[in-house]
């Protein structure tokens, strides 16, 4: 059945996503640290529960969370109450796990698609939004409007040119310090906030005035840089198509184009506001253009996967365009019910744009979204059988070499 009438995605497309092959490398330092406990508790999992599923409900525990925090403190000024700090600790770290785990499921259960990759950086822009705005509340960083913009921003925007640089050279990068060492940075912030309350960041330090604070924010204003550089080095260095230009065969440089729309408004319409839009309702603002950038950095996502041109505008741009207009001819609603406004446009179009996306791959690819098919759970059940006759075998055989190691003595353990 037709749910659409006009379908984002061409049959090239279509077909060009099918034929595409998930290309990555890291030397995260964390990584390699916890794939031990990621082993074991994918391990645990039901081989009916889809990888899809896992991460969908990763997400929400992340947004349910930060949306506690933010009932607390909307302005990012009051003491939100510790446990509401450990909440967020404990919510970010289920969305690490689960997110670290979907993929190693969809192995396990021979699930592995396109799908998958693009729905789990389809979460991740979202998760960033809402870890960067809750690491912002927790250390009540509303008393500074500029720096908190700039860390929000500065974590969309990283999260954005990772992807940039993806598309330019056809492979995600992750370096020694990336994404999952930032995320346990913020769940050590949180689990600070709780432990002595938020309170903590806003002593300042004996001789020298300063605020604790100022640590953790220079802090990642000097790993921003680092990941920037990275990011830059290899879109500037070209890409993998024709004469240097991206996958899709464009200007390695096009996607600035669309993003800007994203942030050159946010910052203009926070500097002109005459109410003060942004600084009195920081986290409503921070959440409504984080959800314009989330829909173009999946765009941007998409626009990899299917080896195409980006598109420069975008539906979503109409929520940032209200609030423009609004100062502009300066109309007689308040900015507070745009920005409302804004938010829930946003919002229902990045959720229409996902589920329309999300439809149109499952329909081409023959696969169901949130579900296994009996056949593929029969696999995985199959798989882990063979698996676990071969261990047995091995035992079996290694128990028969060590019996003739006592037959033959030293020697042949030497051998061995």
């Amino acid at each position: 059945m037709q749910l659409y009438k006009e379908r984002l995605l061409s049959p090239g497309q279509l077909k060009r996503l099918s034929e595409h092959k998930y290309s990555c490398t890291s030397h995260s330092l964390f990584d390699g640290l916890l794939q031990f406990w990621w082993d074991w508790l994918v391990d645990k999992v039901p081989l009916w529960l889809a990888p899809n599923l896992i991460t969908i409900l990763g997400l929400l525990v992340n947004i349910f969370t930060t949306l506690i925090l933010i009932y607390y403190s909307p302005d990012a000024k009051a003491e939100a109450p510790r446990w509401a700090c450990f909440a967020c600790a404990l919510g970010l770290f289920v969305y690490q796990t689960l997110d670290a785990i979907d993929g190693k499921q969809a192995r396990r259960t021979g699930t592995s698609t396109p799908l998958g990759e693009l729905f789990d950086h389809g979460c991740d822009s979202i998760s960033t939004v809402f870890v960067a705005l809750s690491a912002c509340i927790s250390v009540q960083l509303g008393y500074y409007p500029t720096w908190m913009f700039f860390q929000c921003f500065c974590a969309i925007t990283l999260f954005y040119c990772a992807h940039w640089q993806t598309y330019v050279s056809g492979c995600l990068r992750f370096g020694k310090l990336d994404v999952t060492e930032a995320q346990f940075t913020i769940i050590g912030i949180h689990l600070i906030s709780a432990i002595f309350g938020p309170s903590i960041w806003m002593t300042e330090l004996p001789y020298t005035g300063t605020e604790v604070k100022v640590f953790p924010l220079w802090a990642a204003v000097g790993v921003a840089i680092l990941f920037a550089q990275s990011s830059m080095s290899v879109i500037l260095a070209g890409g993998v198509g024709k004469n240097g230009s991206t996958v899709a065969g464009t200007s390695v440089l096009s996607p600035i184009i669309p993003f800007s729309f994203v942030v050159v408004p946010a910052f203009i319409i926070y500097r002109k506001s005459a109410e003060h839009v942004y600084e009195n309702h920081p986290a409503l603002y921070i959440l409504a253009f984080g959800m314009v950038a989330a829909k173009v950095t999946n765009r941007l996502v998409v626009a990899h996967m299917t080896k195409n041109e980006m598109q420069y505008l975008d539906s979503s741009l109409i929520g940032p365009a209200m609030l423009f207009l609004n100062q502009y001819f300066n109309f007689f609603i308040k900015e507070y019910y745009v920005l409302w406004g804004c938010f829930i446009w946003v919002t229902l179009d990045l959720l229409r744009y996902s589920v329309q996306i999300c439809h149109e791959i499952c329909d081409h690819l023959k696969i169901m979204l949130f579900r296994i098919p009996t056949g593929n759970q029969r696999v995985g059940s199959t798989q882990s059988s063979i698996a676990n006759e071969k261990n047995a075998q091995m035992v079996v055989e290694h128990q028969s070499l060590l019996g003739e190691e006592h037959q033959f003595g030293s020697d042949t353990s030497l051998d061995l």
